[in-house]
């Protein structure tokens, strides 16, 4: 029987004010609202922190008495990147459910409890009352995301499709991100293919069913992949914008390391689980995007376009 009811996991590197920042909102949150079914020994937070020189951990151990929940805090001797971080906290944590969320978020109000709440309906009803209100229907929600806001709490497009080559024409070429094609913020609770893995809840064995995220994968697009493998076997993910969640978002990298890590992303997405000629065709459209917005940066005088995606082109040939 697990120790906790609820693990807490999170990844930090070099970000201690943002992450205390975090940890304060959870314990904020679970204090604000606390549901019948959870109570203060039923959460643990785990944090793997991948060598930070800043005193995150410190910083950590200084609050620790003041929070709710029981805190671990395992602490790396190199950064082992965002997935393998988050593997590790995993099969360090006791609890039947896990929620893994981002050092750069602040929970809005009750939003951590809302979303439990929610995730227990479609996985272990509190009653029957409330399996007849949500007509669950033997359905599982296996994977669910909260709403993410921006720091002005403006909506933050954070679940969508998967990444077909259609899709990802338009996010490289028609500005899809712009327009819902390749990400939205939905208003309703919604079936999709993927959410954001700033923050996410799900039970634990589904998570270690699925051998966590892909460790090759050192950060952005891990999420994409884990659900990709996860609709293979048959588990659902859902978006519910009743829990709101702020993130603050690229808090532990510059303005050139999503669009790189972007390519590198979606590049062994396709190596992964593509045939030959759609990673052929992948490779094309990147460095067919690449080729353009390094013309543009030369053209209107643009160095950070050059430099950035000059970086990114150098994925196509590793």
């Amino acid at each position: 029987m697990s120790a906790h009811l609820l693990s807490i996991n999170m990844v930090s590197y070099n970000t201690k004010d943002i992450t205390i920042q975090a940890i304060r909102s959870i314990d904020r949150s679970l204090k604000k609202s606390w549901i019948r079914t959870l109570s203060h020994s039923d959460v643990e937070l785990v944090v793997v922190d991948n060598a930070s020189t800043d005193g995150t951990c410190e910083a950590i151990h200084a609050i620790q008495g003041e929070l709710c929940f029981d805190v671990k805090v395992i602490r790396q001797t190199d950064n082992i990147g965002f997935g393998r971080g988050h593997n590790l906290a995993a099969s360090s944590s006791d609890g039947e459910y896990v929620l893994l969320i981002n050092t750069d978020t602040m929970i809005v109000e009750d939003g951590l409890s809302k979303l439990f709440s929610v995730y227990l309906t479609y996985n272990k009803p509190v009653s029957f009352e409330t399996a007849i209100k949500y007509d669950t229907s033997g359905l599982r929600r296996h994977f669910i995301g909260p709403k993410l806001l921006n720091p002005d709490l403006t909506p933050q497009s954070s679940a969508g499709a998967y990444f077909t080559i259609p899709t990802i024409i338009g996010m490289l070429f028609l500005f899809g991100d712009r327009w819902g094609l390749t990400r939205s913020s939905p208003g309703t609770a919604t079936q999709t293919d993927w959410v954001s893995g700033a923050c996410f809840i799900c039970k634990k064995e589904y998570f270690v069913e699925l051998g966590g995220f892909d460790s090759q994968i050192f950060m952005y697009m891990e999420e994409v992949e884990l659900f990709h493998r996860a609709a293979k076997k048959g588990m659902t993910i859902w978006f519910e914008p009743s829990a709101r969640v702020v993130h603050i978002g690229s808090a532990s990298s510059n303005k050139s390391y999503p669009v790189i890590q972007l390519f590198r992303g979606l590049l062994y997405l396709y190596k992964t689980h593509h045939s030959p000629k759609e990673l052929a065709l992948v490779q094309y459209l990147l460095q067919l995007k690449a080729r353009i917005s390094i013309i543009i940066g030369i053209v209107f005088g643009k160095p950070y376009l050059v430099e950035t995606y000059t970086r990114a082109r150098e994925q196509l040939s590793l």
